[in-house]
């Protein structure tokens, strides 16, 4: 049997599965078998996996649309593996990505471990723009995957691994549509499971290719962080008010700058330091400029998110 068993959920996105399967073909270390599943998709990848068959140890399941948590749990029930890596499929997976995660297992074993992304030479200017925006020191603090501490980083299921036995004990994903993967986390370290944060097991994530899609996709976090609290309120730490506050001081600095306009002057300013950083990390001019609207995305899409499940649950108690 394969010791790592990797499940990846798809959605109407057979060119990206033929991209991550591409990446896993060039893999160090093999002992791995693949388990793809459509998750109620018009767009089927079923040939594409077809085209793997005997390149891969792979198998193909369809079944209805029940988002990602549930399709997540489908593909654990009919793994043969010891530990469940999960994958979104707009990721592609470094040539010694299990290489990496097999030895650290070896040395410092643990049964829930996450890796950071990065940005890959092939995307897309706004694509590399969203990465940083995601990744940034002056977005979301800078986790890139050189913390080694867990108190500050959950890890996400675009790129997440998990003993069997931890996800048996916990039950598998919950049945939430967004944050589904922090609340996994926060069960099984609950459960008295170690978690760890390997950096040597990182992916290329595309995220999302334009900006209207990335602000559904933060606006969808930034509300599940509510549903969170309220199951772990606990876990709600001060930087998750930050996007909130955001958006709350621009509207505040916006509407007084009507009086005086020098109130802009520190969203100018903040804007300038995204640029600045952008382009020392880029070496890019245009993909700092688009950098720009992309943290604003990324900050204001969560907070709305944050403030409006937070009027509706909290204070109206829906």
């Amino acid at each position: 049997m394969p010791f790592f068993s990797v499940i990846v959920p798809v959605y109407n996105r057979p060119d990206e599965i033929n991209e991550l399967l591409e990446t896993l073909t060039r893999q160090t270390d093999l002992d791995f078998e693949v388990i793809v599943v459509e998750d109620g998709s018009s767009r089927r990848c079923e040939d594409i996996v077809k085209f793997y068959d005997g390149v891969l140890d792979i198998t193909y399941y369809e079944k209805t649309n029940t988002g990602p948590g549930g399709t997540r749990n489908y593909g654990a029930q009919r793994a043969n593996g010891e530990y469940f890596v999960f994958f979104d499929s707009d990721c592609l997976i470094p040539e010694g990505y299990f290489s990496a995660v097999k030895h650290f297992l070896k040395n410092n074993y643990v049964d829930l471990y996450g890796g950071p992304d990065r940005e890959h030479r092939s995307f897309s200017p706004i694509q590399k723009a969203i990465n940083y925006s995601m990744t940034a020191m002056l977005t979301t603090g800078g986790i890139r995957g050189k913390k080694t501490s867990m108190e500050k980083f959950n890890p996400r299921s675009f790129n997440m691994g998990i003993s069997k036995r931890a996800f048996d004990t916990v039950g598998g994903f919950s049945g939430m549509r967004a944050g589904e993967d922090i609340d996994m986390s926060l069960r099984i370290r609950n459960a008295g499971f170690e978690s760890a944060l390997i950096s040597e097991a990182f992916v290329y994530h595309k995220r999302r290719v334009d900006f209207g899609s990335f602000f559904c996709q933060v606006k969808a976090f930034g509300g599940a962080r509510i549903d969170l609290f309220r199951k772990y309120p606990y876990s709600l730490k001060p930087v998750h008010l930050l996007p909130a506050v955001f958006v709350l001081g621009t509207v505040f600095l916006i509407v007084f700058s009507f009086f005086q306009l020098w109130a802009l002057l520190p969203l100018g300013l903040y804007f300038f330091g995204i640029f600045v950083e952008s382009l020392w990390m880029n070496r890019s001019v245009y993909i700092a400029i688009l950098s720009i609207p992309a943290a604003v995305i990324q900050l204001g899409g969560y907070g709305i998110g944050f403030l409006n499940a937070a009027f509706k649950k909290l204070v109206l108690n829906k």
